[in-house]
Protein backbone atom coordinates (compact mmCIF):
# COMPACT_ATOMS: atom_id res chain seq x y z
CA UNK A 1 0.00 0.00 0.00
CA UNK A 2 3.09 2.19 0.64
CA UNK A 3 4.45 2.01 -2.84
CA UNK A 4 1.31 2.99 -4.20
CA UNK A 5 0.68 6.24 -2.27
CA UNK A 6 4.29 6.84 -3.96
CA UNK A 7 2.39 6.29 -7.20
CA UNK A 8 -0.60 8.65 -6.87
CA UNK A 9 1.88 11.52 -5.27
CA UNK A 10 3.68 10.54 -8.75
CA UNK A 11 0.47 10.95 -10.52
CA UNK A 12 -0.26 14.10 -8.57
CA UNK A 13 2.64 15.79 -10.47
CA UNK A 14 1.36 14.89 -14.05
CA UNK A 15 -2.39 14.96 -14.31
CA UNK A 16 -4.47 17.57 -15.74
CA UNK A 17 -6.04 19.84 -13.40
CA UNK A 18 -9.26 19.53 -11.17
CA UNK A 19 -11.77 21.91 -12.18
CA UNK A 20 -15.04 23.16 -9.75
CA UNK A 21 -17.70 24.85 -12.38
CA UNK A 22 -20.84 26.34 -10.42
CA UNK A 23 -23.76 27.31 -12.74
CA UNK A 24 -26.60 28.25 -11.64
CA UNK A 25 -30.30 29.51 -12.88
CA UNK A 26 -33.45 31.43 -11.07
CA UNK A 27 -34.74 28.34 -9.95
CA UNK A 28 -31.74 27.16 -8.22
CA UNK A 29 -28.10 26.09 -8.57
CA UNK A 30 -25.95 23.43 -9.62
CA UNK A 31 -22.60 22.35 -8.50
CA UNK A 32 -20.42 20.33 -11.04
CA UNK A 33 -17.26 18.64 -10.23
CA UNK A 34 -14.88 18.04 -13.66
CA UNK A 35 -12.97 14.93 -14.27
CA UNK A 36 -9.38 15.24 -13.38
CA UNK A 37 -6.73 15.35 -11.10
CA UNK A 38 -4.28 17.79 -9.31
CA UNK A 39 -1.75 17.68 -6.72
CA UNK A 40 -4.32 15.42 -4.62
CA UNK A 41 -5.24 13.32 -6.84
CA UNK A 42 -7.81 11.78 -9.80
CA UNK A 43 -11.08 13.44 -8.95
CA UNK A 44 -14.66 12.41 -9.80
CA UNK A 45 -17.04 13.60 -12.45
CA UNK A 46 -20.00 13.76 -10.55
CA UNK A 47 -22.94 16.68 -10.89
CA UNK A 48 -24.57 17.12 -7.61
CA UNK A 49 -27.57 18.82 -8.77
CA UNK A 50 -29.32 21.77 -6.03
CA UNK A 51 -33.00 22.64 -5.97
CA UNK A 52 -34.94 24.43 -3.77
CA UNK A 53 -34.39 27.38 -1.67
CA UNK A 54 -30.84 27.57 -2.26
CA UNK A 55 -28.20 30.79 -2.64
CA UNK A 56 -27.61 31.01 -6.32
CA UNK A 57 -24.73 29.84 -8.73
CA UNK A 58 -23.82 27.31 -6.49
CA UNK A 59 -22.56 29.57 -3.51
CA UNK A 60 -22.73 28.50 0.21
CA UNK A 61 -26.01 29.54 1.31
CA UNK A 62 -26.63 31.85 4.79
CA UNK A 63 -27.52 29.56 7.53
CA UNK A 64 -24.81 29.33 10.58
CA UNK A 65 -25.05 25.91 12.21
CA UNK A 66 -25.66 26.59 15.89
CA UNK A 67 -23.19 23.82 16.74
CA UNK A 68 -19.63 25.10 16.33
CA UNK A 69 -18.34 21.86 15.71
CA UNK A 70 -20.35 20.66 12.67
CA UNK A 71 -18.83 21.23 9.32
CA UNK A 72 -20.21 19.89 5.92
CA UNK A 73 -17.95 17.25 4.43
CA UNK A 74 -15.24 18.63 3.31
CA UNK A 75 -14.77 15.65 -0.07
CA UNK A 76 -16.20 12.69 -0.53
CA UNK A 77 -16.18 9.69 -2.88
CA UNK A 78 -18.17 9.52 -6.15
CA UNK A 79 -19.26 7.90 -9.29
CA UNK A 80 -16.51 8.53 -11.92
CA UNK A 81 -16.34 6.76 -15.00
CA UNK A 82 -17.21 3.47 -16.38
CA UNK A 83 -14.65 0.86 -17.15
CA UNK A 84 -13.80 2.00 -20.79
CA UNK A 85 -13.52 5.19 -20.21
CA UNK A 86 -11.33 5.09 -17.07
CA UNK A 87 -9.35 2.60 -18.77
CA UNK A 88 -8.46 5.28 -21.33
CA UNK A 89 -8.15 8.32 -18.47
CA UNK A 90 -5.69 6.36 -16.27
CA UNK A 91 -3.61 4.38 -18.66
CA UNK A 92 -2.86 7.73 -20.15
CA UNK A 93 -1.73 9.64 -16.59
CA UNK A 94 0.17 6.34 -15.63
CA UNK A 95 1.82 6.59 -18.84
CA UNK A 96 2.25 10.46 -18.57
CA UNK A 97 3.86 9.92 -15.39
CA UNK A 98 6.05 6.91 -16.10
CA UNK A 99 7.67 9.08 -18.75
CA UNK A 100 8.40 12.08 -16.93
CA UNK A 101 12.15 13.46 -16.60
CA UNK A 102 14.01 11.91 -13.78
CA UNK A 103 10.90 9.60 -12.81
CA UNK A 104 13.05 6.32 -11.95
CA UNK A 105 13.31 4.26 -8.65
CA UNK A 106 11.27 4.18 -5.93
CA UNK A 107 8.73 6.95 -7.70
CA UNK A 108 9.11 4.51 -11.19
CA UNK A 109 8.49 1.21 -9.21
CA UNK A 110 5.75 2.56 -7.45
CA UNK A 111 3.95 3.74 -10.37
CA UNK A 112 4.65 -0.02 -12.03
CA UNK A 113 2.50 -1.10 -8.82
CA UNK A 114 -0.44 1.33 -10.09
CA UNK A 115 -0.34 0.16 -13.60
CA UNK A 116 -0.41 -3.86 -12.46
CA UNK A 117 -3.29 -2.68 -9.75
CA UNK A 118 -5.02 -1.67 -12.74
CA UNK A 119 -4.20 -4.13 -15.25
CA UNK A 120 -2.96 -7.12 -13.51
CA UNK A 121 -4.94 -7.74 -10.64
CA UNK A 122 -2.62 -7.03 -8.16
CA UNK A 123 -4.19 -5.91 -4.69
CA UNK A 124 -4.15 -6.23 -1.27
CA UNK A 125 -6.44 -6.54 2.05
CA UNK A 126 -10.09 -5.42 1.41
CA UNK A 127 -8.94 -3.85 -1.57
CA UNK A 128 -8.98 -5.84 -5.14
CA UNK A 129 -7.15 -5.28 -8.39
CA UNK A 130 -8.97 -5.37 -11.55
CA UNK A 131 -7.79 -7.27 -14.84
CA UNK A 132 -7.51 -4.57 -17.78
CA UNK A 133 -9.30 -2.17 -15.95
CA UNK A 134 -12.48 -4.23 -15.59
CA UNK A 135 -13.24 -3.98 -19.21
CA UNK A 136 -15.11 -6.94 -19.03
CA UNK A 137 -17.52 -5.06 -17.04
CA UNK A 138 -18.50 -2.29 -18.63
CA UNK A 139 -21.65 -0.99 -18.18
CA UNK A 140 -22.11 -3.42 -15.01
CA UNK A 141 -20.44 -0.30 -12.64
CA UNK A 142 -18.58 2.49 -12.32
CA UNK A 143 -15.19 3.34 -10.97
CA UNK A 144 -15.61 5.59 -8.15
CA UNK A 145 -13.07 8.46 -6.92
CA UNK A 146 -12.61 11.63 -4.86
CA UNK A 147 -14.55 15.04 -5.04
CA UNK A 148 -13.47 18.15 -3.44
CA UNK A 149 -15.61 20.41 -1.51
CA UNK A 150 -15.33 23.34 -3.88
CA UNK A 151 -16.81 25.79 -0.79
CA UNK A 152 -14.85 24.00 1.83
CA UNK A 153 -11.77 26.57 2.72
CA UNK A 154 -9.66 24.22 4.32
CA UNK A 155 -6.87 22.91 1.85
CA UNK A 156 -5.85 20.47 3.86
CA UNK A 157 -9.41 18.75 4.52
CA UNK A 158 -10.79 19.67 1.32
CA UNK A 159 -7.91 17.14 -0.22
CA UNK A 160 -8.55 14.70 2.26
CA UNK A 161 -10.28 12.20 0.02
CA UNK A 162 -7.09 11.10 -2.19
CA UNK A 163 -7.33 7.09 -2.12
CA UNK A 164 -6.99 5.49 -5.44
CA UNK A 165 -10.11 5.21 -7.82
CA UNK A 166 -12.14 2.12 -6.84
CA UNK A 167 -14.36 -0.03 -8.39
CA UNK A 168 -18.53 -0.44 -7.59
CA UNK A 169 -20.80 -2.55 -9.46
CA UNK A 170 -24.23 -1.33 -10.28
CA UNK A 171 -27.38 -1.43 -7.19
CA UNK A 172 -24.10 -2.09 -4.74
CA UNK A 173 -22.97 -0.37 -2.33
CA UNK A 174 -18.87 1.33 -1.90
CA UNK A 175 -16.97 -0.96 0.03
CA UNK A 176 -17.21 -0.26 3.98
CA UNK A 177 -13.72 1.28 4.23
CA UNK A 178 -14.49 3.77 1.90
CA UNK A 179 -16.86 6.14 4.90
CA UNK A 180 -16.33 9.14 2.71
CA UNK A 181 -18.27 7.57 0.01
CA UNK A 182 -21.33 9.77 -0.74
CA UNK A 183 -24.56 9.13 0.63
CA UNK A 184 -28.29 10.67 1.61
CA UNK A 185 -27.03 12.22 4.77
CA UNK A 186 -23.44 13.58 3.04
CA UNK A 187 -26.04 14.77 0.09
CA UNK A 188 -27.94 16.51 2.98
CA UNK A 189 -25.52 17.86 5.03
CA UNK A 190 -24.88 19.82 1.12
CA UNK A 191 -28.01 21.25 0.98
CA UNK A 192 -27.62 22.22 4.01
CA UNK A 193 -24.53 24.36 3.21
CA UNK A 194 -25.93 25.62 0.27
CA UNK A 195 -29.40 26.08 1.93
CA UNK A 196 -30.70 30.36 1.79
CA UNK A 197 -33.08 31.30 4.43
CA UNK A 198 -35.53 33.96 3.22
CA UNK A 199 -34.21 37.61 5.02
CA UNK A 200 -37.36 38.01 6.84
CA UNK A 201 -37.93 41.62 8.75
CA UNK A 202 -39.16 41.89 12.17
CA UNK A 203 -42.44 43.99 12.49
CA UNK A 204 -42.04 46.74 15.10
CA UNK A 205 -44.81 48.64 16.57
CA UNK A 206 -43.85 51.86 16.61
CA UNK A 207 -42.24 50.73 13.51
CA UNK A 208 -38.06 52.17 12.77
CA UNK A 209 -38.80 55.24 15.38
CA UNK A 210 -40.01 54.40 19.21
CA UNK A 211 -39.82 56.63 22.10
CA UNK A 212 -37.76 55.87 25.53
CA UNK A 213 -39.64 53.71 27.96
CA UNK A 214 -42.57 53.38 25.81
CA UNK A 215 -42.95 49.10 24.98
CA UNK A 216 -41.97 48.08 21.28
CA UNK A 217 -43.77 45.17 19.93
CA UNK A 218 -42.62 42.63 17.99
CA UNK A 219 -44.13 40.25 15.63
CA UNK A 220 -43.47 37.97 12.58
CA UNK A 221 -46.79 36.59 10.61
CA UNK A 222 -47.00 32.89 9.58
CA UNK A 223 -47.05 33.82 5.87
CA UNK A 224 -43.80 35.45 6.49
CA UNK A 225 -42.15 32.63 8.60
CA UNK A 226 -42.48 29.25 6.90
CA UNK A 227 -40.30 26.17 6.76
CA UNK A 228 -38.33 26.04 3.70
CA UNK A 229 -36.34 23.33 1.86
CA UNK A 230 -33.37 22.39 -0.22
CA UNK A 231 -32.21 19.19 -2.14
CA UNK A 232 -29.24 17.84 -2.93
CA UNK A 233 -29.53 14.96 -5.79
CA UNK A 234 -26.82 12.90 -7.71
CA UNK A 235 -27.46 10.48 -10.43
CA UNK A 236 -25.72 8.88 -12.86
CA UNK A 237 -25.80 5.18 -14.62
CA UNK A 238 -26.31 2.87 -12.40
CA UNK A 239 -26.75 4.76 -9.62
CA UNK A 240 -28.87 7.51 -8.18
CA UNK A 241 -29.51 9.72 -4.73
CA UNK A 242 -31.18 12.43 -3.37
CA UNK A 243 -31.67 14.35 0.33
CA UNK A 244 -33.93 17.09 0.80
CA UNK A 245 -33.27 19.18 3.57
CA UNK A 246 -36.23 21.30 5.86
CA UNK A 247 -35.54 24.06 7.77
CA UNK A 248 -38.43 25.08 9.97
CA UNK A 249 -38.35 28.21 11.97
CA UNK A 250 -39.14 27.65 16.05
CA UNK A 251 -37.89 30.58 17.89
CA UNK A 252 -36.54 34.95 17.31
CA UNK A 253 -34.52 36.04 19.88
CA UNK A 254 -34.21 40.19 20.30
CA UNK A 255 -31.06 41.90 21.26
CA UNK A 256 -31.81 45.31 21.39
CA UNK A 257 -28.05 46.49 20.43
CA UNK A 258 -27.51 48.52 23.80
CA UNK A 259 -27.57 47.51 27.71
CA UNK A 260 -29.91 49.99 28.36
CA UNK A 261 -33.16 47.74 27.19
CA UNK A 262 -35.59 45.76 28.45
CA UNK A 263 -36.45 42.93 26.60
CA UNK A 264 -40.31 41.02 26.08
CA UNK A 265 -39.83 37.98 27.52
CA UNK A 266 -36.68 39.04 30.08
CA UNK A 267 -34.50 36.25 27.87
CA UNK A 268 -35.37 37.81 24.88
CA UNK A 269 -36.72 34.08 23.45
CA UNK A 270 -39.78 34.60 21.42
CA UNK A 271 -41.15 30.77 20.66
CA UNK A 272 -43.80 30.54 18.31
CA UNK A 273 -47.07 30.41 18.97
CA UNK A 274 -49.43 27.64 17.62
CA UNK A 275 -50.86 29.29 14.51
CA UNK A 276 -47.01 29.14 13.64
CA UNK A 277 -46.44 32.56 13.94
CA UNK A 278 -44.32 34.69 16.98
CA UNK A 279 -45.36 37.39 19.22
CA UNK A 280 -48.65 39.36 18.27
CA UNK A 281 -49.53 42.19 16.46
CA UNK A 282 -49.82 45.56 18.01
CA UNK A 283 -53.84 46.71 17.73
CA UNK A 284 -55.15 50.08 19.09
CA UNK A 285 -56.11 49.17 22.78
CA UNK A 286 -53.07 47.43 23.50
CA UNK A 287 -51.23 50.58 24.56
CA UNK A 288 -51.77 49.55 28.07
CA UNK A 289 -50.39 46.19 27.53
CA UNK A 290 -47.20 44.11 28.23
CA UNK A 291 -46.29 42.80 24.37
CA UNK A 292 -45.59 38.66 24.62
CA UNK A 293 -42.28 39.41 22.27
CA UNK A 294 -41.19 42.97 22.06
CA UNK A 295 -38.23 45.48 23.77
CA UNK A 296 -38.43 48.80 25.47
CA UNK A 297 -35.31 50.84 25.16
CA UNK A 298 -34.49 53.19 28.32
CA UNK A 299 -32.70 55.90 27.18
CA UNK A 300 -32.38 57.54 23.76
CA UNK A 301 -30.24 56.87 20.80
CA UNK A 302 -29.24 60.40 20.38
CA UNK A 303 -28.49 61.41 16.66
CA UNK A 304 -27.80 58.03 15.69
CA UNK A 305 -29.78 54.80 16.10
CA UNK A 306 -29.65 50.95 17.92
CA UNK A 307 -28.82 47.88 15.86
CA UNK A 308 -31.78 45.63 16.51
CA UNK A 309 -30.70 42.14 16.22
CA UNK A 310 -33.60 39.44 15.16
CA UNK A 311 -31.79 36.07 15.36
CA UNK A 312 -34.33 33.35 14.12
CA UNK A 313 -33.48 30.02 15.09
CA UNK A 314 -34.60 27.03 12.79
CA UNK A 315 -34.63 23.45 13.42
CA UNK A 316 -33.24 21.52 10.43
CA UNK A 317 -34.04 18.13 9.29
CA UNK A 318 -33.37 15.97 6.21
CA UNK A 319 -34.96 12.71 4.23
CA UNK A 320 -33.69 10.77 1.84
CA UNK A 321 -33.24 7.89 -0.47
CA UNK A 322 -34.08 4.47 0.83
CA UNK A 323 -36.34 6.38 3.19
CA UNK A 324 -33.10 7.07 5.43
CA UNK A 325 -33.29 10.66 7.33
CA UNK A 326 -32.57 12.28 10.78
CA UNK A 327 -31.80 15.22 12.28
CA UNK A 328 -28.86 18.59 11.45
CA UNK A 329 -27.92 21.09 13.62
CA UNK A 330 -30.24 23.94 14.14
CA UNK A 331 -29.88 26.95 12.41
CA UNK A 332 -29.50 30.84 12.91
CA UNK A 333 -30.01 33.56 10.34
CA UNK A 334 -29.77 37.00 11.89
CA UNK A 335 -31.13 40.15 10.33
CA UNK A 336 -30.30 43.90 11.36
CA UNK A 337 -32.68 46.79 12.08
CA UNK A 338 -31.76 50.71 12.71
CA UNK A 339 -34.34 51.99 15.60
CA UNK A 340 -34.36 54.95 16.25
CA UNK A 341 -35.17 56.14 20.10
CA UNK A 342 -36.42 59.70 21.17
CA UNK A 343 -37.06 60.55 24.17
CA UNK A 344 -40.52 61.57 24.99
CA UNK A 345 -41.43 65.33 24.92
CA UNK A 346 -43.34 67.49 27.62
CA UNK A 347 -44.84 70.92 27.22
CA UNK A 348 -45.20 72.93 30.71
CA UNK A 349 -47.97 75.74 30.66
Amino acid sequence: MTTLTFALSALFLTAPAYAAKPVGSDNGAETEQEGGADETGIHAAARIQYSGSVAPKGGTGNVTSSNVNWTPPPCWYAPYLGAKDFKKKMSADIEEAASAPGMTGTPAAAIGETKRHYEDDYGWEDTPGYKDYNVAKDGEGMFWAGVENPNEPDFLKRNSCTDLPFWVDNGEAPPPQYEEAITPEILAALAYQHMELPGTEVTLAPAQTTKVNLPTWAWLDKADFHEVQATAAINVPGFALQATTTAKPVSLRLEPGTEDAQTYPASGECTINDDGSIGEPYAKGKADRTPPCGIKYLRSSGDGTFDLQATITWEIAWTGTGGAGGDLPDGTFENAQAITVQEIQSVNR
